[in-house]
């Protein structure tokens, strides 16, 4: 398993903007997909975008497609998620997480990935 240390996020009003930020160790970073998952009160933690170890092809769940960006820095072993024209319902705790292993594919299922994050708040007003 990998540490991942998450940084970033708050409160901000709908239509604002937030970066959240996730530090990895270990040297095989680049090797790996790397996921932002989410986790409103009340409701199971639903995947937000995955990016693959190159950063070429990416996934975003429906309801941010054209809002966030997920981004990584395979020199700096960092994966970020920049959110923009954040809404009420993006808030929620918001987890990076690495993969358990080196799939050819970009990883979406939540079994798929066995180190998180410690969580970040994402508070959106409206």
């Amino acid at each position: 398993q990998v540490q991942l240390v998450q940084s970033g996020g708050g409160l901000v009003q709908a239509g604002g903007s937030l970066r959240v930020s996730c530090a990895a160790s270990g040297s095989s970073f680049s090797n790996y997909a790397m996921g932002w998952f989410r986790q409103a009160p009340g409701r199971e933690r639903e995947i937000v975008a995955a990016i693959s170890s190159n950063g070429r092809t990416t996934y975003y769940t429906d309801s941010v497609k054209g809002r966030f960006t997920i981004s990584r820095d395979n020199a700096k072993n960092t994966v970020d998620l920049q959110m923009n024209d954040l809404k009420p319902e993006d808030t929620a705790v918001y987890y990076c997480a690495a993969p358990r292993d080196r799939y050819y594919y970009v990883p979406i299922a939540q079994y798929e990935y066995d180190s998180w994050g410690q969580g970040t708040q994402v508070t959106v007003s409206s």
